[in-house]
């Protein structure tokens, strides 16, 4: 354990960095409770169980497995024992309107394969990949690995020298099209971006990293289940003997001049911390729990939110032999489709979908000779002001399913027994997201050039934020990220003082 003065943290939210900052501060000797507004830890690693099929509601890849590894090295145990995960190939099927079919495989010779097939030159996917590596190397040896949190700590770290390597006058679209030529290549390393809900065409190049992502440290499924990331960590938290209240919502964060004195629940009872670490994003826990005024609000407007989704959920009585676990089918403009979520911020009339079928590699979550998709077309976050109506997503949802059955998943409708749909007011419903996003904050070189929110208030010298929308930013491995270097800052802190 560090050598700090062990005080009392609540956390209010159990999402992935709730669970890695309580974890990591509970390994350093903090008392450490987390505060869950739903009846399950998890956040939106969320999941579903009907009539034999099991659906992961949230995230379902798995990148960067050393970095949740670091949370159980740190109790001196091994991830293997408490979340069993596997390797998947392909890592993508991409599909797209004219019948090309593409696979993603990090074996050099095997995706070469592919990128002949897609008439694109090897030898340019290989120095794409090049590139990506040295972007990846860069940004995680500082913003990654350090917590980089300001522009400040940026030019501190890097030096002025250093930003010319971030690639930093170009969109990660233009640095694609300048290494790719197959319009299928383009498209499909394009929607990398997909990790970040934001828009290739205005992400800056340096987000080119997150193919090294796949490519170098491969993609891999938890074996019953991408829940069982959460379970597993709720079992290293009973160990460390965190305290976990669930159904237990936080409506309020007590403040006294520039020191927050604790959390007010929804029955009235007050708790209070020496810290308060927020999983709740920033935007609405600053609005909602501690009311400050529009000026200050007003300050954080360029923390935009990322994208939202239409997460359809559907039971099959048969399998389509076509599909992987993980696969793609794409715009016919992707251009038009970015353009229509990211920038008119209406439901696009050709999106590019996701789909996952994962009992392609775990036969346990739907029944013999069955398939079950979870369906996830990107679409806008919600503005209350011009609101897309219910009636708007549900002719969406048929639209998505009209694409998927002309792109080859025959008769889907006809095949389908069982039916869930999460719009984005769902989304925000369930997890008190910013306007129901599902990545936290956008990446967008005119908004915030990829920078998300800091991880220590501005305002409150005992307070600290967690998840996607402080840096480094949304998914999985990035969240628990957060939560790591948020414990070593308040560790730090407490050393210091």
């Amino acid at each position: 354990m560090a050598d700090v003065m062990a005080g009392k943290v609540a956390v209010i939210g159990s999402g992935l960095g709730g669970l890695s900052v309580a974890i990591s501060l509970a390994q350093q000797g903090y008392s450490v409770d987390v505060f869950e507004k739903n009846g399950r830890i998890g956040g939106k690693l969320n999941f579903l169980k009907e009539e034999g099929y099991s659906f992961d509601l949230g995230p379902s890849i798995l990148t960067l497995p050393g970095i949740f590894q670091r949370l159980f090295e740190a109790s001196g145990k091994e991830m293997a024992d408490y979340i069993p995960i596997r390797r998947v190939r392909p890592h993508w099927r991409n599909f797209f309107e004219d019948g090309t079919v593409v696979d993603l495989l990090p074996e050099p010779e095997l995706m070469a394969e592919e990128a002949r097939k897609a008439g694109e030159d090897p030898v340019r996917v290989e120095n794409f990949l090049e590139y990506s590596g040295r972007l990846y190397d860069l940004v995680d040896r500082g913003y990654f690995q350090q917590g980089l949190d300001t522009s400040k700590e940026f030019r501190d770290f890097y030096g002025l020298a250093a930003f010319p390597k971030f690639d930093l006058f170009r969109s990660m679209h233009q640095s694609v099209c300048r290494h790719l030529k197959s319009p299928y290549f383009r498209d499909i390393f394009d929607f990398f971006i997909k990790y970040v809900g934001s828009s290739a065409l205005r992400a800056p190049a340096f987000m080119n990293c997150l193919p090294t992502i796949q490519f170098r440290y491969d993609l891999w499924y938890v074996d019953g289940g991408m829940y069982n990331i959460a379970r597993g960590l709720g079992k290293l938290m009973d160990e460390l003997g965190v305290g976990v209240h669930l159904n237990s919502e936080v409506v309020s964060i007590g403040k006294e001049e520039s020191r927050v004195t604790g959390v007010g629940l929804y029955d009235g009872t007050f708790v209070p911390a020496d810290i308060v670490v927020s999983n709740m994003e920033v935007i609405p826990a600053c609005r909602d729990l501690l009311k400050e005024d529009r000026s200050f609000l007003k300050t954080l407007e360029k923390f935009e939110p990322a994208c939202s989704g239409l997460v359809l959920d559907l039971g099959l009585d048969i399998e389509y032999s076509q599909l992987a676990h993980h696969n793609f089918f794409f715009s016919g403009s992707q251009k038009d489709h970015f353009r229509s979520v990211f920038r008119k911020r209406v439901l696009p009339d050709d999106p590019t979908i996701y789909l996952v079928a994962a009992s392609k590699t775990d036969p346990t979550v739907a029944p013999d000779g069955c398939d079950c998709l979870k369906i996830l077309p990107h679409i806008p976050y919600i503005d209350d002001e011009n609101p897309i109506s219910p009636g708007e997503y549900m002719e969406f949802k048929e639209r998505i399913v009209d694409k998927l059955e002309r792109m080859g998943l025959t008769d889907l409708r006809k095949h389908t027994v069982f039916e869930h749909v999460w719009t984005p007011r769902d989304i925000r419903d369930n997890y008190y997201s910013n306007m129901g996003s599902i990545y936290g904050v956008v990446s967008d070189r005119f908004e915030n050039f990829a920078f998300k929110a800091p991880k220590h208030s501005t305002r409150y010298d005992n307070l600290y934020f967690v998840g996607g929308s402080v840096n480094p930013g949304g998914g999985m491995p990035m969240v628990v990220l957060s939560g790591l270097n948020a414990a070593r800052m308040i560790s730090a802190r407490d050393r210091n003082e």
